[in-house]
This record gives C-alpha cells, sequence and structure tokens, in this order.
C-alpha cells in the first residue's frame, strides 16, 4: 500500500479498475480497508474484499482482494497529512508481503510509495525501500534499477551526496553492479547476452586524466575485470552522450555512478511509466518510479502508469524466473 496519507490507495484503486491487469495475474492487496474505501466505489472503482491468504484471491475485475495487513482509524487516514500510526501500518505491509514472497505464497512484490522519515519513525532506520527489503531477504549485493521501455539505467550509488560519490565508487563496486545488472537482464529480463553501456563520472570521460581519474583508475579495470568473466560492457563512456545512443537501442542497460545521473535522462523519457526494480533479491520486487505526493493525495489527480507497469514488469520477472527454474531443474 505504501503510506496511507499518500497516493499508493489511490493508485492501487486505480491499476485495479484495469481489466487487463487480470489477464495478467490474482493481484493481492497488502494494506488498510479503510485507505483504500476512500477510493474504491468512487466513478466506478472496484469494490474492496477481505481475505485472509493469498490462495483465497479471485482475481476478478471489479473487486479488490485485500489483506488487510492494518486496521486504521479514520483519524490516521486524512490525504496529503502522514501519520507516525500510518508509518508503522506502511512498514507493516511490507513485512508482511516480503515474508509472503520468500514463502512462495505470491510470486512478486510490487510496492507503493513510501515516507523514509516515517520509516525511521517506525523504527526501520534504512535509506530507503531496497535498503529495507536487502535486509529482510539477508541480500548483501543487489542493485537499484530505473526501467522504461526505451531505457534502463542501474545505479553504483544510490541516495547520498554528490560530494561523497567519488570516494563510494571502487573497482569492485562497479564490477559488482555490472555483474548483478549483466545476470538479471538475462534471468530477470529474458535477454540473452545482454550489452551494457558505463557512464563515466567526469565530463569528457576524464579526458585522459585531465577532469579526474576515477576512469582510470575504477571504471576501466572494473569494466576489463567484467569483459574478462564474459559480460557485454563496454565504457566508459561521456555521459553526455551515451543516454541519446542507449535511448536509440544501442545497449540494453545503462550503468550510471550516481543517483542524478542516471535517473535525470530516464525520468525524461519515462516520467509517468518507469518501473523501480531491485536487482539480485531472491525475491521478485518491482515499485512505483514516484513519491508518495502528499500535495495531490486525495484529489484524484493521481496516475496510475507507474503502478500498472511496475505490475506487468513483476510478472514478466516471475514468468521468466520460473522457465529457467523449470529448465534447471
Amino acid at each position: 500500500m505504501g503510506d496511507p496519507a499518500g497516493i499508493g490507495p489511490e493508485v492501487i484503486v486505480k491499476a485495479l479498475s484495469d481489466r487487463k491487469i487480470y489477464d495478467l495475474c490474482r493481484p493481492v492487496v497488502f494494506g488498510d480497508h479503510g485507505a483504500l474505501d476512500l477510493y474504491a466505489g468512487v466513478k466506478g472503482h472496484s469494490l474492496i474484499r477481505d481475505i485472509a491468504h493469498p490462495s483465497e484471491s479471485q482475481g476478478r475485475p471489479g473487486r479488490i482482494d485485500l489483506i488487510p495487513v492494518c486496521s486504521l482509524p479514520k483519524s490516521i487516514l486524512t490525504p496529503g497529512l502522514p501519520k507516525r500510526q500510518g508509518g508503522a501500518a506502511m512498514v507493516d505491509c511490507i513485512l508482511t508481503a516480503v515474508e509472503m514472497a520468500k514463502s512462495k505464497a505470491i510470486s512478486a512484490v510490487v510496492t507503493c510509495p513510501i515516507s523514509k522519515t516515517l520509516m525511521h519513525q517506525a523504527g526501520y532506520d534504512y535509506e530507503g525501500h531496497t535498503q529495507l527489503l536487502a535486509s529482510l531477504t539477508r541480500c548483501r549485493d543487489y542493485v537499484m534499477m530505473l526501467a522504461g521501455s526505451r531505457l534502463r539505467v542501474a545505479l553504483v550509488t544510490i541516495h547520498c551526496a554528490l560530494q561523497e560519490v567519488p570516494s563510494l565508487l571502487s573497482k569492485e563496486n562497479v564490477f559488482r553492479t555490472l555483474r548483478i545488472t549483466a545476470e538479471a537482464l538475462q534471468q530477470d529480463f529474458g535477454i540473452p547476452g545482454p550489452r551494457l553501456a558505463v557512464a563515466a563520472l567526469n565530463p569528457h570521460a576524464g579526458e585522459e586524466g585531465l577532469f579526474g581519474r576515477e576512469e582510470e583508475e575504477i571504471l576501466r579495470p572494473a569494466i576489463r575485470k567484467a569483459r574478462a568473466k564474459g559480460y557485454g560492457v563496454e565504457g566508459p563512456f561521456p555521459a553526455d552522450s551515451l543516454f541519446y545512443k542507449a535511448a536509440g537501442g544501442a545497449f540494453d542497460a545503462v550503468v550510471a555512478m550516481y543517483h542524478d545521473q542516471g535517473l535525470i535522462p530516464l525520468k525524461l523519457l519515462h516520467f509517468s511509466d518507469a518501473v523501480n526494480v531491485t536487482l539480485g533479491l531472491p525475491i521478485v520486487r518491482t515499485s512505483v518510479d514516484h513519491g508518495t505526493a502528499y500535495d495531490i493525495a486525495g484529489k484524484d489527480r493521481a496516475d496510475s502508469s507507474s503502478l500498472k507497469a511496475a505490475i506487468r514488469t513483476a510478472v514478466m520477472m516471475a514468468r521468466n524466473r520460473e522457465r529457467r527454474s523449470a529448465l534447471n531443474a
């Protein structure tokens, strides 16, 4: 559900009003009945049906199968006004869904936007969703990827100050990101022999050290190591021209050095339909690529396109994993 005071409940109801979603999967919502009820039934949206376990879901268009993880009082359910109690419920929904995924009761987890501040207040001191999920699944090697139909971007560093980025880069960190990204594109996205491009940290890819040494001392050695392991990796390329080529189909994904380097071009192309994917986890997890949007919560202005794209991507990833598992059995 995400934060009940954000647009998560609204985009869930809107997304699950699309009958095409039910052609792909049997969606089950982990959330609060009252939060969804603010939007369900309005303008012909779905009705809500409480269930105790995913096995009870019917996957019928017009009905939302809900596992009511929480039961929040109406005083907490004011759109646009986040509350500590709502944050605790937000985290409980994540914990419950992840446990269901780990036990194979569900095939994938799709998450709506959360408040990092509320997550911290609930006692979970993580940078965000990605780090919490990695901890819950005991996964040390994971990568955050943002994906759209024209461009996919994986990040070496995520949420940190820009001035900290150079000190966080290392040959091993860059290689690890390349390895996880390449393997996930094969396993989860069904892309044989994926082509990766590495974005340089510095302008003009450092201009042979004139504008920085990271390309020569960190990126090129990591790329050589990845290529020696059989991964299709090229670069480092100047970032100012790389994303244009990648969006044109030259590469299956770009590995960017820091958050805004990769997400500015990604959101320029896929502002409404990008999907956040956590690569390397033992479970399938996708997410919307937007925040809680408290300023428009409850105003019927939220766009569910990113959530529907996240659901479609999760289904694709789950099916690809199932096929790969069957082949290896």
